[in-house]
């Protein structure tokens, strides 16, 4: 297998390691960016780092920079979904499935009847009387309705960890060189619903940030609005946890991370808050949850992503996340799944304009 990452630059290396989080909210972000590389001994100017950054950008090795929104805050809910598909209409269910806008990432997997696995996301129900998760509900009525296929619906109950973070060997291998402390000093706001400027905003940024020397700058230029506001705006965002972190995202198919494996457990309710926290530190664990069991059918209530670059690493850090597990309970063969994804059916990602519109007041 070709891994593109060895192909990438020192500079390249650096701005992957050090920038998965932590740029700075600040008129001209480049600059102290470019000064903090420079104390690792790679050479930049603030120019050089952004026209790279593009660079890195336009060739796929990154998804793309900026603010990385937070569903969940911003409106609505989203929820994970498995079914059977029958290999005999496999392709004519998941056409349908794939035709509901709702459905934003969907998956082929391997297991032996829940082959599909699907993200439902949806804005706030219309009606006051009911709220988002009776919206994702009724959409699965939907689902089953046109495909004649029960649905399994998995909704997040507990976040242990989310932090995506694919890093390269290379400089900066410690991670994050955190300029969050460059940003305004703001206060989070005890609001739960967004103002009409607000909602604007996130749906300018929801795509990242324009990869020039002023990005947020350009934002404000596009929104008609003060450029101190953008950045406040986005500074206090990312203390509420609207926005998760601010930098850039790799393709972690362009770095080679192409085994994704869905770590599933069946922990005892005893040691979960124990297992949920210790599973969540290792380093190459993505997405860590609780999600519900369905009897007889789906017996795991605890998912573990991990991302590996070959089968055997993979095969390696699942066997990581096995031993974490078994210092706090017995764990035996049948406790335990890993589905890896075969096919990727629909990637159009979360559409977070019309929760931000459904969450505006």
């Amino acid at each position: 297998m070709k891994e593109v990452d060895a192909e990438l630059t020192a500079l390249d290396r650096g701005i992957l390691n050090a920038f998965q989080g932590g740029f700075p909210a600040t008129e001209r972000p480049f600059e102290p960016a470019a000064a903090a590389l420079r104390e690792h001994d790679l050479a930049v100017t603030g120019p050089e780092l952004c026209e790279r950054v593009h660079e890195l950008d336009d060739s796929g090795v990154l998804s793309r920079f900026g603010a990385l929104v937070n569903a969940e805050e911003i409106g609505g809910a989203a929820s994970l979904v498995a079914m059977h598909a029958p290999e005999d209409r496999f392709e004519a269910v998941v056409e349908t499935v794939n035709g509901f806008t709702e459905v934003a990432h969907n998956y082929e997997r391997e297991h032996p009847h829940l082959n599909v696995w699907f993200v439902v996301s949806v804005a706030d129900h219309p009606d006051p009387g009911k709220d988002a998760h009776d919206r994702v509900r009724e959409v699965l009525d939907a689902i089953e309705s046109a495909t004649g296929q029960e649905t399994y619906n998995l909704p997040k109950t507990r976040e242990f960890h989310v932090g995506a973070r694919f890093f390269v060997d290379g400089p900066v291998s410690d991670g994050d060189v955190d300029l969050s402390n460059l940003a305004p000093d703001v206060e989070p706001s005890d609001r739960s619903t967004l103002t009409p400027a607000e909602r604007d905003l996130v749906v300018e940024i929801q795509g990242g940030l324009p990869i020039t020397e002023t990005p947020y700058a350009d934002v404000a230029a596009s929104l008609d609005a003060d450029v101190d506001w953008v950045i406040e705006t986005i500074e206090r965002f990312r203390r509420e946890g609207k926005v998760r972190r601010i930098g850039v995202v790799p393709n972690h198919y362009a770095l080679g991370y192409t085994e994704n494996g869905m770590t599933v457990w069946d922990v005892p309710a005893d040691v979960l808050d124990a297992v949920g926290p210790a599973v969540a530190d290792l380093d190459f664990v993505t997405h860590c949850y609780e999600r519900p069991r369905h009897e007889g059918v789906w017996e795991y209530n605890f998912f573990a992503m991990t991302h590996g670059r070959t089968e055997a690493e993979s095969e390696r850090r699942v066997a990581e996340v096995r031993s974490t597990m078994k210092g706090y309970w017995d764990v035996g063969a049948d406790d335990w799944d890993t589905l890896f994804s075969t096919r990727i059916l629909k990637k159009t990602g979360i559409r977070i304009d019309e929760r931000a519109e459904g969450n505006t007041a």
